[in-house]
């Protein structure tokens, strides 16, 4: 299917969910309550222009003018809070059927009362500082001598003009403050040019980690202009490994770190993603660990014989219950999955992007304490003689 295609049926898909859900909550909002005078009309009016409002940012994103940052602003927190106030309503469906009251009061009052408790949680997980995540993951393929290694995983940072440098700064000192081994970021980590946000972007110079701070690149990343991102990043000391790959030395032992494009980076222009050139001459002697935006890399990494990969994208879903959603398109939605004799870790993210709201998924900095498996069989272990063979 083209690219325009898949584009155009997305777009259908969104205009429709986008005008079912504002009827709904115009029928339960504005009409079917008792609502004196005049007010079913106006509500009618607001709901149905802050759901236009959403409809038409695709276009508005394309013709700026006075005031279009405050509108596209105002559509991205209205997408994702009307999401909270259907989602709220829905809840009361059932219990309002059981009421021997006026019903379509009770589910409008309940429902209302639902959705600002959800709104005011999930604006301060999303606006609050990223939790730290701690998680073990247990390789059979680890050096003795790197048992313990700790890697802080940051991914989905979204640097944009409402999150900028004090969010950027904050997140580097909370993360060199867990004193890692190896930093790596996941992609997306900006929403737009260097030249709007490159001050934004400058307190990634501050992380520290006593092997080095890797990044990989995204789709927002490749849509904010990839190449001089990294050229950026690279002057900054956070260096970019685009379908490359680096040693991790320490002492007598060491581990491959390979990093690879996002596949859905460019959409007009095909991917960049590049998996075996970032596996070149890897024959598995070494333990691995891949660095790829998203999870779906994983079916590929697989069946290369990769024992570990990190990935993000997915936010968790960000607004429950989006986590139906995305499992549609992808398994991989969070946390630690295992696929025949490799492991896959899917960051949550530690920032979000459209709607400031996280609910049901919040935010985090990940602490990947890796150790070895004792007996458990070596990762890649049939592929070590095909290798051996072929040099």
């Amino acid at each position: 299917m083209s690219v325009r295609a898949r584009a155009g049926i997305f777009f259908a898909v969104f205009v429709a969910l986008i005008v079912s859900g504002h009827a709904y909550l115009v029928a339960r909002l504005a009409w079917q309550p008792a609502l004196p005078g005049g007010l079913p009309v106006l509500g009618t009016a607001l709901l149905t222009l802050l759901g236009l409002n959403v409809l038409l940012q695709p276009f508005v994103r394309q013709h700026a003018f006075p005031g279009s940052q405050w509108v596209a602003s105002t559509a991205y927190f209205w997408f994702g809070a009307s999401f909270l106030w259907l989602t709220s309503l829905l809840l009361w469906e059932l219990p309002a059927l059981l009421w021997e009251g006026d019903a379509a009061t009770f589910r409008a009052v309940a429902g209302s009362t639902t959705f600002a408790l959800m709104l005011a949680w999930a604006l301060w997980r999303a606006l609050g500082p990223p939790p730290i995540r701690r998680v073990d993951i247990a390789l059979g393929s680890w050096p003795a001598a790197l048992d313990g290694f700790r890697i802080v995983q940051l991914s989905d940072l979204h640097i944009s003009r409402r999150r900028g440098a004090g969010f950027t700064r904050r997140l580097a000192r909370r993360t060199n403050r867990l004193e890692a081994d190896l930093v790596v970021i996941t992609g997306d980590l900006v929403d737009g040019s260097v030249e709007a946000l490159g001050a934004s972007a400058r307190p990634l110079a501050e992380l520290r980690a006593a092997e080095g701070v890797f990044l990989v690149t995204g789709n927002h990343d490749h849509y904010s202009g990839a190449d001089p991102w990294c050229a950026y990043w690279s002057a900054l000391g956070v260096r970019p490994l685009r379908n490359d790959r680096t040693t991790i030395r320490r002492g007598g032992a060491s581990f491959e770190l390979a990093g690879v494009d996002d596949h859905r980076g460019e959409w007009s222009q095909g991917s960049t993603c590049d998996l075996p050139r970032a596996l070149a001459d890897w024959c598995g002697e070494e333990p691995l660990v891949l660095l790829a935006h998203d999870p779906a890399t994983f079916s590929a990494a697989e069946a290369a014989g990769v024992p570990l990969q990190l990935s993000g994208h997915t936010h968790g879903g960000q607004i429950w219950p989006f986590h139906a959603a995305v499992r549609a398109v992808t398994p991989y939605v969070s946390g630690l999955h295992r696929r025949g004799k490799s492991t896959l870790y899917v960051s949550r993210g530690s920032g979000f992007w459209g709607p400031p709201l996280r609910f049901g998924a919040p935010p985090e900095i990940t602490l990947l304490t890796i150790r070895g498996s004792g007996g458990a069989a070596r990762l890649g272990g049939d592929r070590r003689k095909d290798c051996r063979d072929a040099a």
